[in-house]
């Protein structure tokens, strides 16, 4: 997914709520389409086939010959095309991502997109929930990917993995561990030796687990896609073949893909690996572009020292957009229009392009896992991942869901699955928290805060067997005598206070200003004895998208001055907002909630669900 700019301001102490509810063979594609270049190029527009298209028996429990898995293949007179099993084959996919997906809703989910007519499913990996710690690997409950693809075979659905190392999806610096940022001389997404061994060692992890998934093992991933969108970033010509051999070296077997947009799908491309294209509507020209229809392109191409894509391979498109994610200070959601959907899909069809739409179902950014983007600005993308997609973020139906429906019923020889229910949904009544802590008093349930000369970013902090901090707040405490010009060069957001030196009360903390990215400097005013300058960071997510992965270090990245002398001597405290400190404030003594309190403080509410409680939503008012 291409974070391009389609369109935060200060993200304010909202942010730090958490709440959590536990409670086809087309065996006769009747005469393809004569020659795509000239239809695309003519006047003449291809008309949806009057035959339908029968991949019912071409399903991951039907098919039990598995010797020849999803090829490509290319018939003169006739357009390239895939097949599966040896039989013709349109890839009719959705994306679905696991990660922002309860576990419980698995089922609904890829249901719906089986019930819609959609053949595939495609989710990316992110390395960053799976491997938060060098060598330590989580794969269950919400992240457990392998029974997400088992779940989706069951269900019949192909798969289509996209397993990175960088996916950029809109997550936490493209779904690259933070831990990563700890050298500044290591050069994410290249053959840089401290990254590549440990794309390594975490592909030897992942790779183990999917090769008994393939196609060819009797499992439904038909394909697997080489990194993702490598063409706009573009740092480092080996790597893309680097990661390609890395794939094969670990067992992976089935049609390995790039996906690129259509300006950069050239040099996003490697020998021998089916190029896709992503996009937001039906672009003949885009597809010229990229299938290098025209001679022009192919001399281009050679006099940039690139590639052409072959003619001899079938068109796919990789993303879809049908939607678009929100971030933080845009003035709306994004959304799109559901005929145009409708419209862009038929293209798709009549043209005999295999997509895949994205989303399908986005779902949501749990916890802190957002990413951001920064053209000039950062950022940072919305917890909801809605994506405007074929369904909501609470998985119900859309018009464009059942315009999708309507038509791929219009062009399937076999009946549509009957629609899952609706998930039965509750109003509950208004929460109004009745208590409180300042963060002030939460610091002794914190775990023990690093003391160091300077300031320590986030990643760098010593913490978490080494791997420092991925996600949350930070909060710097050192002493100061002096007022005067402060400069402090912060990321994302910082909140400055004084309050009266004191290893047991604090009181009259006084906010005096905010810092970010873009603003470093704060008058400070005189002070009649020495205070603790306290210095509060947010981390409103790391970059996704483009050359700046590179410097999305969160926190302090160094010194404090004031009138250009260093500030020396720091207390870090770390916050995470880890499920384990939400346990440790159980036990701490709340207070009642004031008529006005205008520091960073943590609420506690009660939402009284019954014995049987159901999908609600939440709407925080200012």
């Amino acid at each position: 997914m291409e974070s391009s700019p389609r369109c935060s301001p200060c993200l304010s102490w909202k942010r730090i709520v958490c709440i959590f509810f536990l409670p086809f063979s087309l065996s006769s594609l009747a005469p393809s389409i004569k020659d795509k270049e000239d239809l695309i190029i003519g006047e003449a527009r291809a008309q949806l086939p009057r035959y339908r298209f029968n991949w019912s028996h071409l399903t991951p429990l039907e098919l039990k010959n598995r010797s020849m898995g999803l090829q490509t293949e290319s018939i003169a007179g006739s357009n390239p095309y895939f097949t599966l099993g040896g039989h013709k084959f349109l890839i009719f996919g959705g994306s679905i991502h696991y990660f922002r997906v309860p576990r419980a809703y698995w089922r609904d989910r890829l249901l719906k997109l089986k019930a819609c007519g959609f053949n595939t499913v495609t989710t990316y990996v992110p390395w960053n929930l799976h491997e938060p710690q060098r060598g330590k690997f989580h794969f269950s409950e919400n992240l457990d990917l392998e029974a997400c693809v088992l779940m989706a075979a069951e269900i019949g659905l192909w798969v289509i993995l996209r397993p990175g190392p960088y996916i950029c999806s809109e997550i936490d610096l493209g779904g690259l561990p933070s831990w990563l940022l700890q050298d500044p001389k290591l050069r994410l997404r290249t053959t840089d030796n401290g990254f590549v061994e440990a794309v390594d060692q975490y592909f030897d992890h992942l790779m183990a687990r999917v090769v008994s998934l393939q196609y060819h093992q009797g499992g439904p991933i038909i394909a697997v896609q080489v990194e993702n969108e490598y063409g706009s970033f573009d740092k480092d010509k080996d790597y893309m073949l680097y990661l390609q051999k890395a794939l094969l070296k670990r067992g992976i077997v089935e049609l390995p893909l790039t996906s690129d947009s259509e300006k950069k799908v050239l040099r996003g491309s490697i020998k021998g690996v089916l190029a896709t294209i992503n996009m937001n509507t039906f672009q003949e020209n885009a597809i010229r572009y990229s299938c290098d229809s025209y001679r022009m392109q192919r001399a281009r191409s050679s006099e940039i020292g690139m590639r052409p894509l072959p003619r001899n391979k079938p068109v796919m498109i990789m993303e879809y957009w049908v939607g678009w994610f929100d971030t933080w200070g845009s003035s709306e959601h994004k959304v799109t229009n559901a005929d145009n959907v409708e419209k862009t899909v038929s293209e798709f069809i009549k043209f005999e392009i295999s997509f895949n739409v994205y989303m399908f179902h986005g779902g949501t950014n749990f916890g802190f896992i957002n990413g951001a983007i920064n053209f000039g600005k950062h950022r940072a993308v919305v917890t909801s991942y809605d994506y405007d997609a074929v369904l909501t973020e609470a998985g119900d139906y859309t018009d464009k869901y059942f315009k999708l429906r309507k038509l791929f019923g219009s062009i399937l020889a076999f009946p549509l699955p009957p629609l899952p229910e609706i998930t039965v949904k509750a109003v509950y009544p208004a929460v109004r928290p009745s208590l409180y802590l300042p963060l002030w008093d939460v610091l002794k349930y914190l775990n023990e805060p690093v003391i160091s000369n300077k300031p320590v970013n986030m990643e760098n902090l010593p913490i978490n067997n080494g791997n420092g901090q991925s996600y949350g707040f930070i909060l710097y405490e050192t002493p100061i005598c002096s007022g005067g010009e402060l400069y402090a060069d912060v990321q994302d957001t910082a909140q400055v206070g004084l309050s009266s030196f004191s290893t047991e009360v604090f009181l009259n903390e006084t906010s005096i200003g905010m810092l970010s990215d873009g603003n470093h400097n704060l008058n400070i005013p005189e002070v009649r004895e020495c205070q603790l300058l306290r210095v509060l960071v947010e981390n409103q997510g790391r970059v996704n998208f483009s050359w700046k992965i590179q410097h999305q270090r969160k926190g302090l990245i160094a010194s404090i001055t004031i009138n250009d002398v260093p500030v020396e001597g720091y207390t870090i405290y770390s916050l995470e907002m880890k499920m384990n400190f939400f346990e440790r404030l159980r036990s701490a003594t709340w207070k009642p909630v004031p008529n006005s309190y205008l520091g960073p403080a943590f609420y506690l509410g009660t939402l009284k669900a019954g014995s049987s409680p159901k999908d609600t939503f939440l709407r925080l008012r200012n």
